[in-house]
């Protein structure tokens, strides 16, 4: 049995060794930038960035619309993943691959469909001029809710994917034997079918979430400079500015946002095991 263990150790040294040289590395090089000054350690570029009142709007862009991304993932891709747990056959095999198959087209790629889709002769202007509830073409280009709409496209398989994991795993019976008790669908929803998904929901909110607060290009593409976020004020500062500590100092927070959301729905996922 020892050696058993030792050989599956053994085997993923490799992987491990690639994860500490490619990134663990790195991220040791970032932080200590972060925290090194003229005169050594000191925390003078958390302390300047956080004293700016502006700032704190940037931080708050980040969070806004991370929280929109995945709020609209989650309305999108939550009935999406029962639809694909449900599907047989033929029917199941076009869904995933319609799924999964935008995953091979890059985020560049993806964020210039969207300039094209978004303008104001777009696709996505013309079906709501079509509603009639627009006198002039809205504008969508440029602006936070076409963000938010681009943004969401290309996280939406990593919401739906954790939902449709443990969506499929759902007995059917169950729902059936709520009705027989003379439940409403809206309280079977809310007393069997969303409690037994809610670890597939926690997932995917931690994967969109830990993606959406960081993306730089899809807001450098779709709305611009005038719009900052944590990520993108970390690459104008290490690109443009060539300012290293202020770059190190909001690369720091972002990853403190991101491992933050990562360790807080593992812990409340847990929390469901234990409660359940």
């Amino acid at each position: 049995m020892t050696k058993r263990v030792d050989l599956f150790a053994l085997s993923a040294l490799p992987a491990v060794l690639y994860l500490l040289v490619i990134y663990a590395v790195p991220l040791l090089m970032l932080l200590t930038r972060s925290v090194t000054g003229a005169e050594g350690l000191t925390l003078a570029p958390y302390t300047a960035f956080l004293s700016d009142a502006f700032n704190w709007q940037i931080i708050a862009n980040t969070l806004r619309v991370a929280g929109l991304v995945t709020l609209t993932c989650l309305v999108i891709g939550y009935p999406v993943a029962f639809a694909l747990s449900w599907a047989r056959g033929l029917a199941q095999a076009v869904l995933l691959l319609s799924i999964i198959l935008p995953l091979s087209v890059g985020v560049v790629v993806k964020a210039f469909a969207w300039q094209i889709v978004l303008k104001r002769d777009g696709v996505v202007t013309a079906a709501l001029m079509a509603t009639g509830l627009f006198e002039e073409p809205p504008r969508l280009l440029f602006t936070e809710t076409g963000l938010v709409l681009g943004a969401a496209n290309v996280f939406l398989p990593f919401m739906i994917l954790p939902i449709y994991s443990v969506a499929k795993l759902v007995d059917p019976r169950l729902t059936e034997a709520g009705a027989t008790l003379g439940a409403t669908p809206w309280k079977r929803f809310a007393r069997i079918t969303w409690p037994l998904t809610l670890p597939g929901v926690i997932s995917g909110i931690a994967f969109t979430f830990s993606l959406s607060v960081s993306m730089y290009v899809i807001p450098s593409l779709l709305i611009g400079d005038r719009f900052q976020t944590l990520a993108t004020l970390t690459g104008r500062s290490f690109l443009l500015m060539r300012n290293e500590a202020l770059g190190s100092a909001t690369a720091v927070l972002l990853l403190a946002l991101a491992v933050a959301v990562v360790v807080g729905s593992t812990w409340f996922a847990r929390r469901l095991g234990r409660a359940a």
